[in-house]
């Protein structure tokens, strides 16, 4: 487990704020730490592979106003292959091979419900292997994985 302090979750929190915060304005806000020292730890961060500081398209923005989850159910050995065509397409926003009742999980997005249908039935439904679909639309999303916050007990070297 990666080692971290009141500092290096300060640092994260403010850099969610502001991906491009500079870190005389995060030691600033922090207060009792030098640019320097901020600058080094975010860089020990990225590389050690805690933190990854990237852009979030928004694909509202960008036309593609209708988000759904599709359920697939899969003949066991295609599932590798199933999940490998599935991270070829740009309309999947998130993938993952789950346990239970479906083996895997997709997020698509599109620009309206007809497209998600033709994705569901004609792409992913007509894959080889591929024994059922199961698809919601998803109204609202309330919380999605670059909103999450790093549990303040995570503090692994707990010098509060």
């Amino acid at each position: 487990m990666y080692k971290t302090d009141k500092t290096d979750l300060q640092i994260i929190e403010l850099l969610m704020e502001d991906g491009r915060m500079p870190a005389a304005e995060i030691a600033r806000r922090i207060g009792n730490t030098s640019e320097r020292a901020v600058r080094y730890r975010i860089d020990r961060m990225v590389a050690d592979g805690l933190i990854r500081i990237s852009a979030v398209a928004n694909p509202r923005k960008f036309g593609y106003s209708v988000v759904a989850d599709v359920f697939v159910e899969v003949e066991p050995p295609q599932i590798q292959d199933v999940v490998n065509r599935l991270a070829a397409f740009d309309f999947v926003t998130y993938l993952a091979c789950s346990i239970g009742e479906q083996d895997i999980s997709v997020q698509v997005v599109a620009k309206d419900t007809a497209e998600v249908y033709r994705i569901a039935t004609e792409v992913i439904g007509k894959m080889p292997g591929v024994r059922k679909t199961t698809t919601s639309i998803v109204p609202m999303v309330v919380r999605d994985i670059y909103q999450w916050r790093v549990p303040r007990q995570a503090d692994t070297d707990n010098k509060q």
